[in-house]
């Protein structure tokens, strides 16, 4: 058994999310994180919603999830305004409540799946993964603001990537995508704080085996690059859903407007011998 199945062995459901209202956005299939972070803030005693764009959930398995959480999954394209309106209106009326929690776990990149190279980009698939990846996340906290769909001291996050601040290079546009990601954050965490009390980050974290994830170019070199890099190794998918637990519950209530690590320090390292070493 490995270290990671053994610490997550010892980590028992403490009710940090008991009572509490969420909708998770982007839970495909097992692998996903969101998949992950759904299933833990059920354990936690949170009551939720799953939501995916109509044409994602063709391909994944979130159906099979809402039957495993006991919920429902509201469909919504969150590049569209209507649909998320009507995602937050019905997620409160299934849940009886206004929200304590959301997740944005949402990316694409057609330029990265067609293997486009950096320097010869179609720029309305660019635009596209600038839509899809980071103003959805504007749109959804902006839906979320007009409908004032947050409780006090709630929490709102999004996944992003160390890429926003360093050169990746098969990471391509995703790289501007996830930077923008990341000031939205800081700017729409200004006013949701000083109005609501609610908190808006985003979490770092390593590179993680997703369906996603997966389909960058030289993913799996880069996979073992890293985990030999971090002092911890690379940070696994339930690690990542145990620490957005943390930040959705009521031990975290003064972080706000934060890009947040997690990735077994990887993003702190120079050099670490273990690379030369081969």
């Amino acid at each position: 058994m490995t270290e990671t199945k053994l610490l997550n062995q010892k980590i028992k459901t403490m009710g940090l999310l008991e009572g509490k209202r969420g909708v998770i956005f982007g839970a495909l299939d097992k692998q996903s994180i969101a998949w992950k972070v759904a299933e833990l803030c059920v354990k936690e005693g949170a009551k939720i919603t799953l939501t995916n764009a109509p044409v994602a959930m063709r391909f994944g398995h979130i159906e099979d999830l809402a039957k495993q959480l006991d919920t429902i999954v509201i469909p919504a394209d969150a590049t569209n305004d209507e649909d998320l309106d009507n995602l937050f209106e019905k997620s409160m009326e299934y849940l009886d409540g206004k929200l304590d929690f959301v997740l944005h776990s949402i990316g694409m990149s057609i330029n990265v799946r067609k293997k486009k190279a950096y320097t010869d980009l179609r720029y309305d698939w660019m635009m596209k993964s600038f839509d899809v990846s980071a103003i959805s996340f504007h749109r959804v906290m902006q839906s979320l603001w007009k409908k004032d769909a947050m409780n006090d001291w709630g929490s709102i996050l999004a996944l992003t990537y160390m890429a926003a601040q360093r050169t990746f290079p098969n990471y391509s546009e995703m790289a501007e995508a996830k930077a923008l990601l990341e000031s939205f954050a800081r700017s729409f965490g200004y006013h949701f704080g000083t109005a609501k009390k609610v908190r808006v980050n985003t979490v770092s974290q390593s590179p993680t085996i997703t369906t996603a994830g997966s389909g960058v170019k030289g993913f799996s070199d880069f996979f073992n690059y890293a985990d030999k890099m971090s002092p911890l190794g690379n940070a696994p998918a339930e690690a990542c859903a145990e620490y957005c637990v943390t930040l959705f519950s009521d031990y975290t209530r003064y972080v706000t407007m934060q890009n947040l690590y997690h990735d077994g320090g990887f993003s702190s390292m120079g050099m670490n011998p273990a690379v030369l070493e081969g």
